[in-house]
């Protein structure tokens, strides 16, 4: 078993646990109230980690008193709480969760470093309760609902998750041909005649995109990953590590690469509606060539957030 470092971040006024408060934007302290910004923290924790590597001490380790079968050691991560010292069991994409003994939150940094850091975040703007008072209004007036779906205590189980996001830039290079009629219809004597004019339509442009997501998480379904949008990316900021305290977080298990074919279809899709709304004025319209070329550019690494409630 992958021997990995965990922690959490504790407050440096009494030590106690630090998680992310969205009203405030800072990490919020549950004992004494203090309040910190995720950069200020994350340099603090840095120092810690620093000294503690001066030392030569091995400040939070993980527990390989188990054995483990082939496939456990490929899948499973064990780890010992740095506040009670329980052992935890994650699976190898876990970058944020909360101890199930103690309750404290707690993060693998090991899943943000280097080529695995994300580029941005946008931070919870919601609380629990507020999550829960969104969600009890929106099954309001739905009497047909499941009352599985309804009771307090399942609404409770609501779970504040960041989803791993690759974020596309590229241009759409497209050149289509269109066929379109216009009809008239007029009387000659006892009979309606109907004129049918055919026109060739040419169109050819550019469309820009900008951070089309496209979710880096096997356990997401697309699709509902995909009606969750559009996100607000004015809210995106650069990713700080505090901002996962108090939340759970896996890291990319699908890479950029694996979702570019499903990016590019939406980018040809959308381009080819763009071009067709600028055609107007005909009865009919039928598409007779579409060449879409989609120009790659920027990919960004992103972690946006996610309210969850799973019902069986």
């Amino acid at each position: 078993m992958a021997n990995n470092a965990l922690t959490n971040f504790q407050c440096p006024n009494c030590n106690g646990p630090l998680t992310f408060d969205p009203a405030s934007q800072k990490l919020k302290c549950g004992n004494c109230g203090s309040t910190f910004a995720p950069a200020e923290i994350e340099e603090h924790y840095d120092k810690q980690v620093a000294l503690s590597i001066e030392e030569g001490q091995k400040e939070y380790s993980a527990d390989d008193t188990l054995q483990w079968s082939e496939e456990d050691e490929q899948n499973l991560r064990a780890y010992n709480c740095p506040s009670c010292g329980a052992q935890l069991i994650t699976d190898k994409n876990t970058a944020a969760t909360s101890c199930p003994y103690c309750g404290n939150p707690t993060i693998v940094p090991a899943q943000f470093s280097g080529a695995l850091k994300p580029d941005y975040v946008i931070p919870f703007k919601m609380n629990k309760d507020e999550a829960i008072k969104k969600l009890s209004d929106f099954y309001g007036g739905k009497p047909l609902l499941p009352d599985a779906f309804k009771e307090r205590n399942h609404i409770e189980d609501i779970k504040g998750v960041y989803v791993p996001f690759w974020l596309y830039d590229g241009t759409a290079d497209v050149d289509m041909a269109f066929r379109g009629t216009i009809s008239h219809s007029h009387r000659e004597g006892d009979y309606t005649v109907t004129v049918t004019e055919n026109y060739s339509i040419l169109r050819q442009g550019t469309v820009q995109f900008n951070r089309v997501p496209a979710d880096g998480s096997s356990k997401m379904p697309d699709e509902f990953m995909d009606a969750i949008e559009p996100y607000n990316y004015n809210e995106m900021i650069p990713f700080e590590m505090g901002y996962m305290t108090g939340y759970l977080a896996d890291r990319y298990d699908v890479t950029a690469e694996q979702d570019r074919n499903r990016v590019n279809t939406r980018m040809r899709t959308s381009s080819a509606d763009k071009i067709r709304e600028t055609v107007r004025g005909y009865h009919t319209l039928l598409p007779r060539r579409s060449n879409i070329y989609i120009r790659e550019d920027k990919v960004h690494y992103a972690f946006l957030p996610v309210w969850m409630l799973t019902t069986k």
